[in-house]
């Protein structure tokens, strides 16, 4: 049996991805494990209509009831922020447990990823993805985010990696595996909250339209995922030096609690919304939102390049 017959897409997103017009992926961890309720569901919303505004589809992805869904809308979609923490947190590791249970799920970078592969949409937007986590060396704890971008296809616009992970490690690993990393717009590798990490990019690409014409060429050749770095918006960043003692701060706090694996980095989250009296959250909802924008300029671009034949126009 083919993974696809486990998806659920809705008519709206079939009938974009027949057409072949421009798919914006949207990961759900975000709202269920990165939000409280009801941000989580205004965000999902206001995320949504940002790439409506750039003319393409969203596809906000998640697993429900023994299904991988895409497209997840409506009632489904308030459901989702509803149950927030409640639900699992779905890594590659976890799909077919949950399809079997069926039980919900908000899905992360890999898993959106994988899910977004399968129903044949190429550009997913998110906040920042996952990496390798501070002390990997003792606990080994490295995002499978990194290993599902060197090998799936599809490109990941995000804010680079949240600034409580080890960046420099997390770009060794990016390395490795093989994964192009991009600067949309920027030399350097942005933090989350931060707009530099004191890391560069791989390439520099400062328009739709150049980034969209690499992504047909890695298409061609077969290789995997590519990240975009896309930095917060200047008037939502923060200094480094500022974010980095909460960071410093819940990680403490995190470690006196005994927090560990996968409820790290919702727990880091959390404590550090209240930390800063909730205005991490205020930058977190504006790169989403800025990310999802250059995703959806990206996808129109991606979509222009193939004619209605199907027939490459460059």
């Amino acid at each position: 049996m083919s993974g696809k017959a486990y998806l659920s897409i809705t008519s709206e997103v079939k009938a974009a991805l027949a057409a072949g017009k421009p798919v914006v992926a949207l990961e759900s961890t975000i709202i269920t494990h990165g939000m409280p309720y009801p941000q989580n569901l205004a965000m999902a919303r206001e995320v949504e209509d940002v790439i409506r505004a750039q003319g393409a589809v969203p596809a906000t992805i998640a697993i429900m009831d023994g299904r991988l869904c895409v497209g997840v809308s409506g009632d489904d979609l308030v459901r989702l922020a509803e149950e927030g923490h409640k639900a699992a947190k779905a890594s590659r590791r976890d799909v077919a447990a949950l399809l079997a249970s069926g039980e919900m799920a908000g899905t992360t970078v890999a898993t959106t990823m994988q899910i977004a592969a399968l129903a044949g949409i190429r550009i997913f937007a998110t906040g920042g993805i996952g990496g390798v986590h501070r002390g990997a060396e003792d606990s080994f704890d490295i995002s499978a985010d990194l290993e599902e971008l060197g090998r799936t296809p599809v490109a990941v616009i995000c804010a680079g990696a949240k600034s409580i992970l080890d960046i420099a490690k997390t770009l060794e690993v990016l390395e490795t595996n093989g994964v192009p990393v991009l600067g949309f717009g920027t030399n350097d590798f942005p933090a989350f909250w931060a707009r530099e990490s004191g890391f560069k990019v791989d390439h520099r690409f400062d328009d739709a339209e150049s980034v969209a014409r690499m992504l047909a060429v890695q298409a061609d050749l077969g290789m995997g995922g590519v990240l975009i770095a896309n930095p917060i918006p200047e008037a939502d960043a923060w200094e480094a030096s500022a974010i980095e003692a909460f960071i410093t701060q819940a990680l403490a706090d995190a470690d006196a609690q005994g927090i560990a694996g996968k409820a790290t980095t919702p727990f880091l989250l959390q404590r550090i919304f209240e930390l800063t009296g909730g205005k991490s959250l205020q930058s977190n909802i504006a790169l989403v939102k800025n990310n999802a924008r250059v995703a959806a300029d990206i996808a129109v671009a991606l979509s222009g390049l193939v004619d209605g034949k199907g027939v490459r126009r460059v």
